[in-house]
C-alpha cells in the first residue's frame, strides 16, 4: 500500500510538472518576442531565465518520470538518483543566468538604452500570471524531493523576475528613469544566485553520499550501543539514494546469549522511529564478539 501510494504521488507530481513545463514554454516564446520589441534587459534576463526553466523543467519532468520506474537487477534502487542529477543541472543553469544578468546589468547601468515601458508592462504581466499558475500547481509538491524543490524555485524566481519587469516599467513610465531596467535585472540576478548555490550544495551532498541533513550519526551510534545485547557499533554509514530515500548500514557487535532476531527488529525500529530523519531502508550486520574487526580509518 505504501509503495503504491508513493508511486501514485510521484505520478501526480509528474503530471503537474508537465503542465508547468507547457505553460513555461508558451511564456518563454512571448517574453523573447517582448525582449526583441522593447529592448529591455529585465525582460531579456527573465526570458533567458525562462529558457533555463524550459530546459530545467524538462529535465525535472524527465527525472520525475525516471524515478517512477521500477528497480531492475542493474539499477536495484531504480533510477531514483535521476532527480538529484536533474536538480544539480537546473541549479547550474540558473547560476549561469544569474552571472550573465549581473555582468549585463552593470554594462547597462553605465549606458542605459531607451525603453518603451508599455510593452514591458504587458509582457511582465503575462509572465507573472503564468508564474502564479505554475506556483499554485507546484506548491504542494515542493517538499517532496530536491527535483520538485528545484522546479518550484525556478518558477518562483521567474515570478519575482516578472514582478521586477513590471516595477521597472512603472518607474520608467512615471519618472523616465531608464536605469531602472538594469537595476531590476541585477536584483533578479541577486535573487537567483544564492538559491542556486543552496541547491547546488544540497544536490552535491547527496551525490557525495553525505549523512542526510538532520541526522546526527553520533547520536545514532550512541543510541544503538545503549541497546541491550549490543557491545559495539562499527562501519556505521548513512547516506541518501535520493533526497527522499535515506539509507543506513552498520556492523553491530552482539554479546553472547542475545536473541539476534529480536535485536535486529529493535535496530530497524530504532532508526525508523526514534530519530527526526526516519530511515526505512536499513541494513545491519550482526557479529559475535569474537569476530569483531577493527574499524578502518576511513569509516
Amino acid at each position: 500500500m505504501g509503495a503504491g501510494h508513493d508511486h501514485g504521488a510521484r505520478a501526480g507530481s509528474s503530471r503537474r510538472l508537465a503542465a508547468v513545463f507547457a505553460l513555461t514554454l508558451v511564456v518563454f516564446v512571448a517574453e523573447v518576442v517582448g525582449a526583441i520589441v522593447t529592448g529591455s534587459l529585465a525582460l531579456l534576463v527573465d526570458a533567458a531565465h525562462m529558457l533555463t526553466d524550459v530546459i530545467g523543467l524538462g529535465m525535472a519532468l524527465t527525472a520525475a518520470r525516471l524515478a517512477n520506474r521500477a528497480p531492475t537487477q542493474r539499477l536495484t534502487w531504480g533510477p531514483r538518483r535521476a532527480e538529484v542529477l536533474g536538480a544539480l543541472a537546473q541549479a547550474a543553469l540558473l547560476l549561469g543566468v544569474g552571472v550573465f544578468a549581473l555582468v549585463e546589468g552593470v554594462k547597462r547601468l553605465l549606458a542605459p538604452p531607451e525603453l518603451a515601458p508599455g510593452g514591458l508592462l504587458v509582457f511582465g504581466a503575462i509572465g507573472l500570471l503564468a508564474n502564479l499558475v505554475g506556483l499554485m500547481l507546484l506548491a504542494g509538491e515542493r517538499g517532496r524531493n530536491l527535483n520538485m524543490r528545484a522546479a518550484f524555485l525556478e518558477v518562483l524566481n521567474d515570478a519575482l523576475g516578472s514582478v521586477g519587469v513590471i516595477v521597472s516599467a512603472l518607474l520608467i513610465w512615471a519618472w523616465g528613469w531608464d536605469r531602472a531596467d538594469a537595476v531590476v535585472g541585477i536584483l533578479i540576478a541577486a535573487l537567483i544566485v544564492p538559491r542556486t548555490l543552496v541547491l547546488l550544495r544540497a544536490s552535491g551532498l547527496v551525490l557525495l553520499e553525505a549523512t542526510p541533513a538532520g541526522l546526527d550519526l553520533g547520536a545514532v551510534r550512541a543510541h544503538i550501543e545503549d541497546m541491550p545485547g549490543v557491545v559495539a557499533v562499527h562501519d556505521l554509514h548513512a547516506s541518501s539514494v535520493s533526497s527522499d530515500l535515506p539509507v543506513l548500514t552498520a556492523h553491530v557487535v552482539v554479546g553472547e546469549g542475545t536473541d539476534y532476531g529480536r535485536l535486529l527488529g529493535e535496530l530497524q525500529r530504532c532508526v525508523h522511529e526514534h530519530f527526526v530523519v526516519s530511515i526505512e531502508h536499513s541494513t545491519f550486520q550482526l557479529e559475535p564478539v569474537g569476530h569483531r574487526d577493527p574499524e578502518p580509518p576511513h569509516a
